[in-house]
């Protein structure tokens, strides 16, 4: 068995949440699930609580039981990173505390949700992460919202916190605009050389890594994890051949879950289908308000899934 490694360069899936009819945690399929993605040798860690694993549903007690769980079953053998997603810095706080109690070696910590709307002091951002990662003692990855969005982070606030800020040991770049992707990576490289870039760019995975990132945070991972890692050891050998051939057998599956979008509720609740499909999941239920998907769109998964040619998977 593999022993954990602290290692802020790898594949990190940010996994699915597998439900009972009454939406209820499954937790004897979490447990094979993960253990399942603990296998891979390029999956050094594993996020519980983003956005593929519906944080934004789950209540307070929920997300730290879903730490514990995945902490329990393969917390010895990769790292173990916990969402944190709260609207004041205090709570935050005690969120990022109960996770690390659980057994997380780090968190996601996303921005409070009241910056997508109304937007935020130049300074809040630096300060917010900074009282996190003093208050609760533990090691974080920014997570970078949308360039066209009210809590985008502009890339010197970036470098403040890479540099200024000893817990921050990754920035999970969701840009989503290449020119500024591009601009804000070479900045990083050449200001705050220490801290670790990794692409979450699902929809256009194979792209997003080419300008040499360090790895990926993505609820993709957690889906086909055979393919994606194979994708990544071809960037990271260089050989555009495999990249390639690499990146016509993920297209099929990409396109079905994420349509030519990116992430979305209704993303995460096509990804579910898939794990479903595959054999992961005994259900794709996703807590309402996300609706349950069409026979078209189940259609759309299974053909996607065929010619990706990620089929049925058998669970120990």
């Amino acid at each position: 068995m593999r022993k954990k490694v602290i290692n802020w360069k790898t594949i990190f899936p940010a996994i699915s949440i597998p439900l009972n009819e009454d939406y209820s945690i499954n937790e004897g399929e979490l447990r094979k699930y993960v253990k399942w993605l603990a296998e891979f040798d390029e999956i050094g860690g594993l996020v519980c609580n983003g956005h593929t694993g519906e944080i934004t549903s789950l209540t307070r007690a929920e997300r730290k039981q879903v730490v514990e769980i995945v902490a329990d079953e393969v917390g010895d053998q990769v790292m173990i990173i916990s969402g944190i997603n709260c609207e004041n810095t205090a709570e935050s706080i005690e969120m990022a505390r109960e996770a690390k109690e659980a057994g997380a070696d780090g968190i996601l910590l996303m921005p409070p949700h009241m910056w997508l709307r109304f937007g935020m002091h130049p300074d809040a951002p630096f300060k917010y992460v900074n009282d996190v990662a003093e208050g609760a003692d533990i090691d974080i990855i920014i997570h970078l919202y949308p360039a066209y969005t009210k809590a985008f982070y502009p890339v010197e606030t970036l470098v403040k916190m890479a540099n200024e800020i000893e817990h921050v040991k990754a920035i999970k770049m969701g840009t989503r605009v290449t020119p500024l992707y591009e601009h804000d990576i070479r900045v990083l490289r050449e200001k705050a050389p220490e801290v670790s870039l990794i692409t979450c760019h699902d929809e256009t995975l194979l792209t997003s890594m080419f300008p040499g990132m360090d790895g990926a945070l993505i609820g993709f991972a957690g889906c086909i994890p055979e393919l994606i890692t194979e994708a990544w050891k071809a960037m990271k050998a260089g050989d555009f051949k495999e990249i390639r051939r690499y990146d016509d057998l993920i297209y099929p599956i990409s396109f079905a879950i994420y349509g030519g979008g990116q992430p979305s509720g209704e993303a995460h609740a096509r990804m579910k289908e898939a794990l479903m499909q595959r054999g992961l999941f005994s259900s794709a239920l996703m807590r309402l308000p996300v609706l349950p998907l069409d026979d078209e769109e189940k259609e759309l998964i299974r053909e996607g899934l065929k010619n990706s040619t990620a089929g049925k998977v058998e669970l120990k």
